[in-house]
Formats: structure tokens, sequence, C-alpha cells
């Protein structure tokens, strides 16, 4: 499954792919037909986040597919990795679902992020299942507070904590 976007092609995971990456393969970079960035995986996005997805990929099978994790690609001839995103599953029992997303830092403050975001959030929204999308980022993470920002997400008073900003963009 793809998503296009001006400058990006999104890819959701498949196990495949999730295997490649925690064998820290150059294969991933094969199976997107993109370079991988010399500082890949980005931001949270780690070890642990990747054998959460494989481990619902692989319990979810073809229907789980989207509801994970996205690969974002850049376009054209010589196509570089340059982040991930994606949602913690399918929407729960109050149709929330929960956004996540990483830039490679070599390609951070070139409007990524907001492409990845807003087509993950335009995915999301086109199934009626889904009524609200949130996102967690620290306090201190203007970049991830802007990206959402752009996406029309509004911090959630009283969320959160001290450690976290709950953001929450509701379907109209």
């Amino acid at each position: 499954m793809h998503l296009q976007t001006g400058r990006l092609t999104l890819i959701a995971a498949e196990v495949a792919h999730l295997k490649a990456e925690l064998d820290r393969s150059e294969h991933l970079g094969s199976l997107l037909a993109a370079r991988m960035p010399a500082d890949w995986p980005p931001g949270e996005y780690d070890r642990q986040a990747q054998e959460y997805l494989l481990d619902k990929l692989t319990r979810g099978g073809t229907s789980a597919v989207g509801w994970y994790g996205w690969y974002a690609r850049t376009n054209g001839p010589d196509s570089v990795l340059v982040g991930a995103g994606g949602f913690i599953g399918p929407p729960d029992e109050n149709d929330l679902v929960m956004l996540g997303f990483s830039v490679a830092q070599e390609h951070r403050g070139q409007g990524y992020a907001t492409e990845m975001a807003h087509a993950l959030v335009g995915w999301a929204l086109a199934h009626d299942d889904v009524a609200a999308i949130e996102a967690r980022t620290r306090p201190g993470n203007a970049s991830s507070r802007r990206v959402l920002d752009k996406c029309g997400f509004r911090e959630i008073s009283g969320q959160g904590g001290e450690e976290e900003v709950v953001c929450r963009l509701t379907r109209q």
C-alpha cells in the first residue's frame, strides 16, 4: 500500500520490511527502492518500536497493514528514505488512533514531517471508524509541535503531564 504526496511516497510497513530492518540489512533499502540515511532509524523509531510493529503485523496479517508503520521516501530516481511514521494500531473502542512520526536527522527542517503527517492523517480520516487522532510529544520538541499545529492538532489541556504533551485532531 502506498500514499503519494508532492515530494514523498509513503509505503505501508509489511513483515518483510520489518524483518530486514531488524536485521540491520541494506535489504530494507532495496525493498523500499531507496537509499538508507546514515542515521537510520530516526529519533524515537528505535528497535523496540520496530519489534512492536513486527509483532502486530505478524499477528494482524494483511488487515493490519497501514494501521502500524509507514516509511517515507523521496520521489524520483535518487530516492532516499527520509522518515517513518504511522499509528500504534487500528481505531480503539473510542474510534481513536495514535499517530507518531520521525525524520532522519539529515532531512529535518525540510517539511518532510509535515508532508508525511498530513498524508497519514488523511489516510486515517478516510476510514469512517476514526473519529479522532492523537499524538504525543515532549514539551520541548518545538518541531513536532509545529508539525502537529500545521496538521490541525490542538493541545488537550490537563493531559500528558510534565513529560509529554497530548495533541488531538477531531473529525469535523
